[in-house]
């Protein structure tokens, strides 16, 4: 039996919680193309027959600018001190830039076995993809790269194989059916906060919080009620997300419930409220607060 733990690590929007929903069949992380989408390291646990892998899906690496970037940072540098491999993913950009460069940076003094996925390979043809291999495996601190596209599941076999090859014997830290370290009011949290990502704009994402206020299941077991709150740092904010005759809010729990209900297996009554908290990004005390510690 091989288990371990394999911090999952990139910039922003290079396809890690794809590859992980792709390696569970479930979806666990939230996805949009935002940055700050990740904000915890989230445990997703696969099993197969030989072997358990808890891959620690970490925030997009990024210079922080505020109190929750700093902590979004130290999440995904501490989580390489608590590993047994370290994967790196990168995308389809022909260029290191300044932040690839800075995450390579910071794997130079780790000691611990390293896989490079050079993730959509869909989009690049065989001269461009000979080029970035290439210009990786010259610098000689990774074990394996591979070429995947996790959207259309293509080599991810291939890099669960890898894994396993640098994971050390022991035991199952996880019952077999369980996939994630994360609750159910988290995960529904999460929910919200990615129909919020995709239907507000640019400006106001990266400053929402999602509260659940309550989450109860009636004596008839028929329905959840679950209540919950955007916390937003801007009146000009809570205007946007609420939007004109509540059309916008209305969208984003419509779309939030059908999602949570098959989650849950079960019919909800979710209620939605907005709630301004000026800047709470750059304020230690509320980023401790909402769990950002």
């Amino acid at each position: 039996m091989k288990s371990g733990f394999v911090s999952v690590v990139g910039r922003a929007n290079v396809g890690k919680s794809t590859l992980m929903e792709k390696i569970i069949g479930e979806k666990i992380s939230i996805i949009s193309n935002k940055p700050q989408t990740t904000r915890d390291q989230i445990q997703i646990i696969y099993n197969d027959d030989n072997s358990q892998i808890v891959f620690l899906d970490t925030p997009g690496i990024q210079s922080p600018r505020n109190k929750l970037q700093e902590y979004l940072l130290e999440v995904s540098e501490y989580s390489l001190k608590d590993s047994d491999v370290v994967t790196l993913i990168v995308d389809n950009s022909l260029v290191i830039g300044r932040l690839d460069q800075m995450i390579l940076d910071m794997l130079e003094n780790i000691s611990l076995p390293m896989i490079l996925l050079i993730n959509k390979t869909d989009l690049l043809n065989k001269e461009e993809f000979d080029m970035l291999y290439d210009k990786f495996e010259k610098m000689g601190i990774f074990k394996k790269i591979i070429g995947i596209s996790a959207l259309n599941d293509e080599n991810v076999d291939s890099y669960i194989a890898s894994v396993k090859e640098f994971l050390p014997k022991g035991p199952k830290y996880y019952p077999d059916d369980m996939i994630t370290n994360k609750n159910e009011r988290f995960i529904v949290s999460e929910i919200i906060r990615e129909k919020a990502l995709i239907n507000l704009s640019s400006e106001v994402p990266h400053g929402i919080f999602v509260r659940i206020d309550s989450f109860k299941e009636r004596a008839d077991h028929k329905l959840i009620d679950i209540h919950a709150t955007l916390i937003v740092e801007k009146e000009s904010h809570k205007e946007i997300v609420i939007g004109k005759n509540g059309r916008k809010i209305k969208k984003i729990g419509m779309e939030a419930r059908k999602e949570i209900e098959t989650f849950l297996n079960s019919k909800v009554n979710l209620q939605l409220w907005v709630k301004v908290e000026k800047d709470w990004r750059k304020k230690q005390k509320l980023v401790d607060r909402f769990g950002y510690k």
